[in-house]
């Protein structure tokens, strides 16, 4: 089958259908989009990069977090473009069906999935961390916190988008103003010594005191470079709720990703500064330990602990919100389970926030294993990377006189550069985890054989990503004739 034609067979969907899975369009502006955005990522700022010392050292984890940060510009430039051209819930899979057919929208939904499905269950793990460590109300980390974890913020998902975003707006704030505290006081305590700390691998190949495993540890730090940045290209996933998402989604993507490079670069320089490399590599709470050293926790010490657990939150929040807008998308054009995509009164995809919810929770509580979860989700997100980078390129070549609102800053180059390094972060997940991976592949495979053998031959011809593509395909159809 042809890249962009329609699939073999399409089931007709009446208005009786769209209509029952319809969101609240208009609640979102550029503000709450662009926290979003910040809050899909803020939580890595405080915890999980700081591992990628102790695989490429302070020079190796510095160039992976600057061309993983390079990636996700390139990304984000690229999505801006895509998502002014069809904003709707599809996000990724919707760009990737129109480019590369039905085939290749699936594979991206698919890979986006599963890094909104476990990376929700990851973090409440840590959550649960967090609530023991500063003993809050005597809780222990276990099932009764990651349950709570998805009750009560599913809950407020299910109470609309705009509750749900303004919540969000409001924890992400904390969490930024937290981490600016953060700076000012760890910088009072920088000293530049303290960098290249780590003991070099003398059999490394040109191994240094910046590059104490080599030139292979600056590969195998892109996965903790990415957690500065892993979730802003979620954002769109909102364009079907936003307000005028021609205009707010590109702004929103752009200054969200300026925010971030702001914080990631910052708290990078001052947390290892404050510190040194070596004490922070295996640290459970780097902001803290940045703080204390050695010695006594301190007033700011405990307020960046709270904080951490305010980001936490956001993150988790955020990518549950994620996570159900692009099932939402998925299911109504019939590639998973129709019944997932049903909306309740107040709009919400009420069964899109429960089913995930629930599948997250009995991850948590089953294996415990954060760590494990987070790179199973890091997996799937560079093929997602590479799959929305390759959408934007097969676009600019195959349709180049399709309405853009927006345009990428340099065009295919731009969006060339994003795949070819989400390519390589994609081959770095096996030099961190190759368990992890191998364990996204089998889910994937499971994933594509239902496809394969029935959900392609019952899409939702009427579902919006589906009708844009099949106007494609009609328009490439009367220019053979």
């Amino acid at each position: 089958m042809a890249e962009g034609t329609t699939p073999r067979t399409t089931s007709s969907a009446d208005d009786a259908y769209l209509q029952r899975r319809t969101l609240r369009r208009g609640s979102a502006g550029w503000l709450l989009l662009t926290g979003l955005g910040v809050a899909y990522v803020v939580s890595g700022d405080f915890a999980g990069w700081n591992t990628g010392l102790a695989k490429g050292g302070f020079g190796g984890l510095a160039i992976a977090t600057l061309l993983m940060g390079v990636m996700y510009a390139c990304l984000v430039f690229a999505l801006a473009e895509l998502s002014a051209i069809l904003p709707t819930a599809g996000g990724g899979y919707g760009f990737a069906r129109r480019a590369l057919g039905p085939w290749g929208g699936f594979l991206t939904g698919t890979a986006i999935l599963i890094e909104y499905i476990l990376a929700p269950a990851a973090i409440s793990i840590f959550i649960g961390d967090y609530v023991e460590s500063l003993n809050l109300f005597g809780l222990e980390s276990g099932w009764p916190v990651y349950l709570a974890c998805f009750v009560i913020f599913i809950g407020i998902h299910l109470w609309g988008v705009g509750e749900a975003l303004r919540f969000s707006l409001v924890v992400t704030a904390i969490a930024v103003a937290a981490l600016l505290i953060f700076v000012v006081g760890a910088f009072t305590d920088f000293s530049a010594g303290g960098l290249d700390n780590i003991a070099v691998d003398t059999d490394a190949f040109a191994s240094s005191s910046w590059l104490p495993f080599g030139l292979l540890g600056i590969w195998a730090a892109f996965p903790f470079g990415m957690w500065f940045f892993l979730g802003v290209e979620g954002v769109p996933l909102a364009a079907e709720e936003a307000k005028d998402p021609v205009r707010s989604m590109p702004k929103a993507l752009a200054i969200s990703m300026g925010v971030l490079a702001v914080l990631a670069v910052l708290t990078f320089f001052a947390a290892t500064g404050a510190s040194g490399s070596d004490a922070l590599k295996d640290a459970g709470n780097p902001l803290v330990v940045a703080l204390e050293g050695s010695g006594d926790p301190t007033p700011l010490s405990r307020f960046v602990n709270y904080a951490g657990l305010a980001g936490l939150v956001a993150s988790f929040f955020s990518l549950i919100y994620a996570g159900s807008r692009q099932l939402f998308a998925l299911s109504r054009a019939g590639y998973l389970p129709r019944f997932l995509s049903l909306t309740s009164r107040r709009k919400s995809p009420y069964l899109g926030l429960l089913i995930p919810g629930a599948l997250g929770f009995a991850l948590a509580a089953g294996t415990g294993n954060g760590a494990r979860m987070l790179n199973i989700a890091v997996f799937g997100a560079t093929i997602s990377y590479a799959l929305m980078a390759l959408s934007h390129i097969v676009l600019r070549r195959r349709e180049p006189e399709l309405p853009r609102p927006y345009r990428t800053p340099g065009g295919i180059v731009t969006s060339s550069v994003a795949f070819v390094l989400a390519l390589s972060a994609l081959v770095a997940t096996f030099l961190v985890d190759k368990d992890a991976a191998y364990i996204a592949l089998g889910v994937y495979a499971v994933a594509l054989a239902y496809f394969a053998f029935y959900s392609r031959h019952h899409l939702v011809a009427k579902a919006p990503e589906e009708e844009f593509a099949a106007l494609a395909a009609a328009e490439a159809e009367l220019e053979r004739k």
